[in-house]
């Protein structure tokens, strides 16, 4: 037997990883899901500025010349 006939495409090793264990690589897939899904839910926090809260606990005094009080207003 030569060494190259031991190794294995990703792809077989991808479709072995299904037929013997199937919950952990649909389990993989739902993860890497997942992670996308909150990645994006990050990004959009960041985009529409998620930190600009309203209603606060304590309340804090702007000026009016200040740059987050057009963020605050809108």
């Amino acid at each position: 037997m030569s060494a190259a006939a031991g190794r294995k495409t990703l792809s077989q090793l991808y479709r072995q990883g299904w037929h013997e264990i199937p919950e952990v690589m649909a389990s993989s897939y739902m993860a890497l899901i997942g992670l996308g899904m909150s990645g994006i839910g990050a990004y959009m926090y960041v985009k529409k500025d998620g930190d600009n809260r309203r209603y606060r606990l304590r309340y804090t005094v702007y000026r009016h010349d200040d740059e987050r009080v057009k963020k605050i207003r809108e």
